[in-house]
């Protein structure tokens, strides 16, 4: 048998990236069905689906480098003719599921990459490059989009797939021919009758296919993660205080599956008072965080939930206390409710005065446990006790 193809027949090479195409793609699939819709409740349930959706990604972005490599092997081989009439509706119909099958092989791995590179946290992949892609910024609404082209495109393959085997089924069964033998491995010589294979229009319809869906899903997910987002801007009370904040961040970064997950609060208020010149008790500062404006990557909308934020009932959080100032030194001690649970804290800080500017920053280390979140992870074997909240501000006098 051939390592190459011949006008009659597939080679070894080609064969093989079929076969080892198929199996991936045969694990990959019901791997990631099963993994969305597992439970998370629980740190087995928790590791369990991270388990799987780290077997599916790993597997995915392997399909992705076979494709590339049998791509490139492809462009390079004879293909045999096709067995039907060259010109007839079923030559063209395999000749349009061909193409959909060879662009969703690279499409489906690609989109679900990118959404993992786009996002953190959550099922890693298993290798050691890293989990970041080049060109590939931390961003939500870049990851929900690539979510939904991932689910649209993976749909096109399975229905490719379908019409694949169903058209192999009928030449073995109906037509009687060589076309599934010759796929297989072995010796099988038979002669096409044309080249139904290079018509232009199957793959000008199968991008375009490609490219009608992709643009209404990425239109449809951009429309999504507006609407998604707006309400997570809940009203905040106007603050006025000695001093105006002109920026800064509020981010946590927790650890989850021994991997580190950094989020940031996209809205917040702070009313500070604070006199410079002033030691011991030197102002007072109040702080509203939303907390449904939290990113926390992919586990995101799992944050907000009752074991963890319960956003829908705590949609606050509040910091309010003194700031002490001692031989150049500052803390701001006080108390930080989060989900019902009042805790005592003390909030050391980092801050410049000129002309009536201020920076400041900070980092605190909180106990999730002590605020009953995450309370059925008993253990830090999923979700770390440890969460590391860093505040950086620029005021105004």
């Amino acid at each position: 048998m051939s390592v190459s193809n011949t006008p009659r027949s597939y080679g070894t090479v080609t064969k093989t990236f079929h076969w080892v195409t198929a199996l991936l793609i045969l694990m990959i699939a019901p791997l990631g069905m099963i993994a969305h819709d597992l439970p998370y409740g629980t740190d087995a349930e928790l590791a369990q689906k991270a388990f799987l959706f780290s077997l599916h990604k790993t597997l995915g972005v392997t399909v992705f480098f076979v494709a590339l490599a049998r791509i490139l092997w492809a462009l390079g081989q004879v293909k045999p003719g096709a067995l039907t009439a060259p010109h007839s509706a079923q030559a063209m119909i395999a000749s349009l599921v061909h193409w959909l099958l060879y662009i969703s092989i690279v499409a489906v791995p690609l989109t679900g990459w990118v959404h993992h590179a786009a996002t953190s946290g959550f099922a890693p992949i298993w290798w050691p490059f890293g989990q970041d892609l080049p060109l590939v910024p931390k961003s939500q609404s870049l990851a929900e989009v690539t979510a939904v082209l991932h689910g649209l495109f993976s749909q096109i393959m399975i229905a490719s797939i379908a019409l694949h085997v169903a058209g192999a089924f009928k030449h073995h069964l109906i037509d009687k021919d060589a076309t599934l033998r010759r796929m297989w491995f072995g010796k099988t010589n038979a002669a096409g009758l044309g080249g139904a294979h290079g018509s232009w229009r199957a793959p000008v319809a199968a991008l375009a296919i490609f490219a009608l869906t992709g643009g209404i899903g990425a239109a449809v997910a951009l429309v999504q993660s507006y609407d998604t987002a707006a309400p997570a801007q809940i009203a905040l009370e106007q603050v006025s205080a000695g001093w105006t904040v002109t920026d800064g961040q509020i981010s946590i970064v927790i650890t989850q599956l021994g991997s580190n997950v950094q989020g940031s609060f996209a809205d917040w208020t702070a009313a500070i008072d604070f006199d410079p010149a002033a030691t011991g008790i030197a102002g007072e500062v109040s702080t509203t965080i939303s907390i449904p404006s939290l990113t926390l990557g992919s586990v995101t909308s799992q944050a907000m939930g009752a074991d963890f934020f319960d956003s829908a009932t705590y949609p606050t959080a509040r910091f309010t206390g003194a700031i002490i100032a001692e031989a150049g030194s500052y803390t701001a001690d006080g108390v930080l409710a989060i989900k019902g649970s009042e805790v005592p804290v003390s909030f050391p800080f980092d801050l410049t005065v000129a002309d009536d500017k201020a920076e400041m920053s900070g980092t605190l280390t909180l106990d999730r446990r002590d605020f009953g979140i995450g309370a059925s992870m008993a253990d830090e074997s999923s979700l770390g006790f440890a969460v590391d909240v860093t505040l950086s501000v620029s005021a105004t006098r």
